[in-house]
């Protein structure tokens, strides 16, 4: 019987069991998880009625890789949508007030955000030449400028930033953390013809297929919250899950361990936006060395994060740990506080709202959780969540509790016009929360598959590589096991 390892046991990791089960039901599975829970950065806590997402807050239906996932788990008839407030009334705030961000771009003639040279300059993007030298990589704020303005950068592009990476604009690769974006420019000319192009597809498609239109992307959670996504593979993959197992290095358990030169890797000028899972070929099975017991494995799928993988794989191969150490990540603390609807000045139907990096809030953004799904908070109550910290405020998710808390609520009387104070805080800390994808990512990830596929037998995945949310992390976990499967079969 086939025998494979995966450490980790975040939704990739689960992910990757699953799948697995299902493709090749007679594999034996062990999954290593170094916390003592099992889903990563997803949990949720009740505390007395205030339901509290420690990790993300929901999950977008952009993909399908969620959403049937849960189906296939049975759990998609205990799915809540987000509010449709919510997906329609989302906020910036900047210049000491909260500002409506547009729905569309006709919003933006009337909007305040920006000047009218700035308004011009983001109309005429549609006219505006794509670039000649496709092969340069770009940050986020230099094709966001390039594109559309320095006024629409310096606003909407940090906003975007902060809101999804917590990260720095000037510092993001474009084509590792907004790939379609570059894609756009190249097929369509022009990111706005390219969003257009993408809307009437979906719906020649679904049309071809005789399906409804498509709405509207939208957020789901659960009524109990994301835990019960976690629960549900746990339920699913069985006893095969051990936490409070840490893994120290993985070894090729016959022959000895090399540090093997990658090919060489020329840039192509297109870059594949169907990103292959880390790993390949035929091996002769692993050693792994644990704080428990040793284990070997005719497979090992390494599914933690990139710093945690470069400790186990430094035995193995000092060049790919090298590699994986390299990829950066930040420091985020959430912040949850409770107010009595009384002590609000008004009750938000929205998302909440962001502060671009730029403006230097103590809080990057507030999401309003008792307004975008139901049970978040006691009757006659609201719950709101900020994230602090990030790239660019670091410090801040290092304060103490008090003035963390007391901080978040200064920036609640601010933006909220808040009057009494938090009859409930809840602060959790994340020092390692968010993988940066900075310039060179791409170039970086190559190196890291040549490499890897001189391992057969090794696979590489998780959020620190060709995305960060959980649909890029429920994707690659059915990557992933496909790939591992067809290993095994291969043996």
């Amino acid at each position: 019987m086939p025998n494979v390892v995966i450490v980790g046991g975040g939704l990739t990791g689960l992910s990757v069991a699953f799948r697995l089960k299902q493709i090749r039901p007679t594999v034996s599975i062990t999954v290593l998880e170094p916390r003592d829970r099992a889903g990563g950065n997803i949990r949720t806590e009740d505390h007395d009625g205030f339901r509290v997402e420690c990790g993300p807050n929901g999950f977008l239906d952009r993909t399908p890789s969620v959403p049937n996932l849960v189906r296939d788990l049975g759990l998609s008839g205990r799915l809540v949508a987000a509010s449709e407030g919510s997906r329609k009334n989302r906020y910036l705030f900047l210049r000491g007030k909260l500002r409506k961000m547009p729905s569309g771009p006709f919003g933006l003639l009337t909007s305040g955000l920006l000047s009218p040279r700035g308004k011009w300059q983001l109309f005429t993007e549609p006219w505006r030449k794509r670039r000649v030298d496709a092969s340069a990589e770009e940050s986020i704020s230099q094709f966001v400028t390039r594109r559309a303005g320095k006024e629409a950068a310096d606003i909407f592009a940090d906003a975007l930033v902060t809101g999804i990476h917590a990260g720095d604009p000037a510092k993001l690769s474009v084509a590792a953390a907004f790939p379609r974006l570059p894609l756009m420019e190249r097929e369509a000319g022009s990111i706005i013809r390219g969003f257009m192009r993408a809307a009437k597809k979906r719906k020649q498609d679904a049309m071809s297929r005789g399906e409804p239109l498509p709405g509207p992307m939208r957020m789901w959670s659960f009524r109990e919250g994301l835990q019960v996504l976690v629960d549900g593979l746990l339920a699913s993959v069985g006893d095969c899950v051990r936490t409070g197992v840490r893994v120290k290095s993985v070894r090729r358990a016959r022959g000895r361990n090399l540090t093997p030169q990658p090919p060489s890797l020329e840039r192509k000028g297109e870059q594949d936006l169907s990103p292959s899972p880390l790993g390949g070929g035929v091996g002769e099975g692993f050693f792994i060395d644990t704080d428990t017991e040793p284990l070997t494995a005719d497979a090992v799928v390494l599914a933690c994060p990139a710093y945690e993988q470069a400790a186990i794989l430094g035995d193995l191969d000092a060049k790919l740990a090298d590699l994986a150490a390299g990829i950066a990540y930040n420091r985020i603390a959430v912040v949850a506080l409770g107010y009595r609807q009384t002590d609000c000045s008004w009750t938000p139907d929205g998302f909440g709202y962001i502060a671009p990096q730029n403006t230097r809030r103590d809080a990057l953004g507030v999401q309003w959780c008792s307004a975008i799904f139901p049970d978040r908070a006691p009757p006659g109550y609201v719950l709101w969540r900020a994230l602090c910290g990030g790239v660019n405020r670091a410090e801040v998710a290092d304060w103490d509790d008090d003035t963390l808390g007391k901080a978040v609520h200064a920036e609640m009387k601010l933006a909220m016009g808040v009057r009494g104070e938090p009859v409930f805080r809840k602060i959790v800390r994340w020092p390692r929360a968010i993988p940066q994808y900075n310039l060179g990512h791409i170039d970086r990830v190559s190196q890291i598959e040549a490499l890897v596929a001189m391992h057969p037998g090794l696979f590489l995945t998780g959020n620190a590589y060709h995305g960060i949310a959980m649909g890029d992390c429920a994707e690659q976990g059915e990557l992933v096991a496909a790939r591992v499967a067809a290993f095994t079969e291969s043996r």
